[in-house]
């Protein structure tokens, strides 16, 4: 067990010593520490502080600060939205207005029948 630790050890400072400079080569277009050079979002966090994120592709704002979709905006766009959204039917507006008209037959057949005499 210790000699198998001690070759883990080993292997990691073996990789830290010989691909240090080249781990950190690969790492400086990534990362987003406080010299990143690329755009930062600073939208104006609940803190007060300005976020540090960075923005999204060809906009202003990172992901959580408006830098994606705004949603569709042409009549197209939105009757796609509402066809991907439709789930049964049950309370649309049509349905519903059916609904009442039924029962509103219903109601007014009872109440001739109530005062026909043919139910009590």
């Amino acid at each position: 067990m210790i000699l198998t630790l001690n070759l883990i050890q080993g292997a990691i400072e073996m990789l830290t010593l010989v691909n240090r400079k080249k781990l950190v080569e690969a790492g400086r277009g990534t990362r987003l520490g406080a010299h990143w050079p690329g755009q930062r979002c600073l939208a104006k966090t609940r803190k007060g502080t300005p976020c540090q994120n960075p923005v999204v592709t060809d906009r202003s704002r990172c992901r959580m600060h408006g830098g994606k979709s705004t949603g569709p905006r042409t009549p197209e766009g939105k009757q796609r939205i509402v066809d991907a959204h439709w789930k049964h039917g049950r309370r649309s507006r049509a349905h519903v207005a059916k609904v009442r008209y039924i029962n509103s037959e219903i109601r007014r057949i009872t109440n001739q029948l109530k005062q026909s005499g043919f139910i009590p």
